[in-house]
């Protein structure tokens, strides 16, 4: 009989000899501390459908219910991004998990390709963005907003400009201007969360390693958010939350598999580093009524969808 509590280790270790057969442990670090528990995370937003007309692709259909290319490519793969048909039913990924960490400032999950801002009136809302690509990963920390721009100018970074020597040096404010009409600098030189003349970029790892927002959705908090609030940037590939007498599981794909989704509308399985063990640690004394199936089904698919992992709700 065990009396003191099983540690990390003790659990990792225990994981061959039972039903966690399979899942691979990586040296992630689970968040913990005031503000930061999973057990304190909630989901703002709905899961809904809406039914295609003729001329829609997926990209209208997400910036019209505020989501990011790939969120809703994931929500939906199989279905044509182009073309997907007169009447077809697309499910629409508004649900979202609030990532760990304090609840302060804009949080920013790279994952989920979401920016999550903790209004001063005890509000949040999350909005898509897009993020770096491929050698010119966004910065994972914390920093601030050191000013604010409307109309800005880009003066273009040399390692952009000896990516693509065609670019000039500066481009003013206007149509050509990827910082779009909004901008905010950080305290990261040469990083921004902006405005953008390409929206269908939101949603997507097409940037420099700027933070890239609709155009509409940047103006909405321009105004609002002041300079000097604080900026957090995590990676969060799964969201684990109680809401009520349930706890949800919500997995997005990872950086690779992203890709994968954006090039050929598929991507490889992998694991969620430590999933198990971050499911033992929010579900305490009702670990044995977690609904492994499900939770497997759910991380394979990567859906970004928060889905109930309990056999049952509590209490029931």
């Amino acid at each position: 009989m065990q009396t003191q509590p099983q540690s990390r280790r003790e659990f990792l270790l225990s994981v061959g000899s039972s039903g966690f057969a399979g899942y691979i442990f990586f040296g992630t670090k689970v968040a913990s501390g005031k503000n930061t528990s999973s057990a304190k995370n909630s989901i703002i937003g709905k899961t809904s459908v809406y039914f295609a007309k003729h001329e829609d692709t997926l990209l209208d259909i997400a910036r019209l219910f505020g989501l990011g290319f790939v969120e809703i490519v994931a929500a939906n793969q199989g279905v044509s991004p182009w073309i997907p048909g007169q009447g077809k039913k697309i499910r629409i990924p508004g649900a979202h998990i609030i990532p760990e960490g304090r609840r302060e400032g804009i949080l920013i999950n790279i994952s989920d390709q979401r920016l999550y801002w903790f209004r001063e009136d005890g509000g949040t809302k999350s909005y898509p963005i897009g993020t770096g690509k491929e050698a010119w990963e966004t910065p994972i920390g914390s920093t601030k907003i050191l000013r604010k721009q409307k109309n800005p100018i880009w003066f273009v970074p040399k390692s952009v400009r000896k990516e693509d020597p065609k670019l000039p040096k500066v481009i003013p404010p206007g149509p050509q201007n990827p910082l779009g009409r909004h901008a905010f600098y950080l305290g990261w030189p040469s990083y921004l969360i902006h405005g953008t003349n390409i929206p269908w970029g939101v949603g997507r790892r097409v940037s420099h390693g700027c933070i890239r927002m609709y155009p509409e959705d940047i103006a909405e908090i321009f105004n609002q958010v002041k300079v000097g609030t604080k900026v957090t940037v995590t990676n969060q590939e799964a969201k684990l939350s109680w809401i009520g007498s349930q706890i949800y599981l919500e997995v997005h794909p990872n950086r690779k598999q992203n890709l994968e989704l954006e090039e050929r509308g598929t991507f490889s399985s992998d694991k969620v580093p430590e999933l198990p063990y971050r499911i033992k640690e929010i579900s305490g004394q009702y670990f044995k009524n977690v609904d492994w199936q499900v939770v497997r089904k759910t991380e394979l698919e990567r859906t970004g969808i928060p889905v109930p992992i309990l056999k049952r709700k509590i209490g029931s």
